[in-house]
């Protein structure tokens, strides 16, 4: 059971340090935790046995590591947001062809009203 508790410490550990370089550093944080639980339940195995605890350890500065990057990441990491104005100016020039388009449509009331009025009584 200790090793069981071990091994999954030791890839969980792993996971999150992967996770922690990445862009996604943010989510590095649930494979750690997991790795943290696993880590303790595998200590408190291996000293009721009496067995050596260095791995069990290392796991545990792996993790620390990965909660390490992933903070700094989240506080000192800013995110840019590149220059709208080209997207604004498109927003506009399509807002007003649209515009122009529905100010082109020809129709009269009159015939929009019949129209309807025949497929609401179709309908019925």
């Amino acid at each position: 059971m200790k090793k069981v508790f071990t091994i999954l410490a030791i890839i969980t550990s792993a996971l999150a340090i992967l996770i922690a370089v990445l862009p996604i550093s943010n989510f590095a944080i649930f494979p750690a935790i997991v790795a943290i639980i696993s880590g303790v339940i595998a200590y408190m195995l291996s000293k009721k046995n009496g067995q050596p605890k260095k791995i069990i350890q290392f796991t545990f500065l792996l993790t620390a590591v990965a909660l390490s990057l992933s903070a700094y990441k989240a506080f000192f990491t800013v995110t840019k947001v590149a220059n709208t104005d080209v997207i604004d100016a498109k927003e506009i020039q399509f807002e007003e062809d649209a515009i122009q388009e529905l100010e082109g449509l020809d129709i009269n009331d009159a015939e929009f009203e019949e129209i309807n009025t025949e497929e609401l009584d179709s309908l019925m």
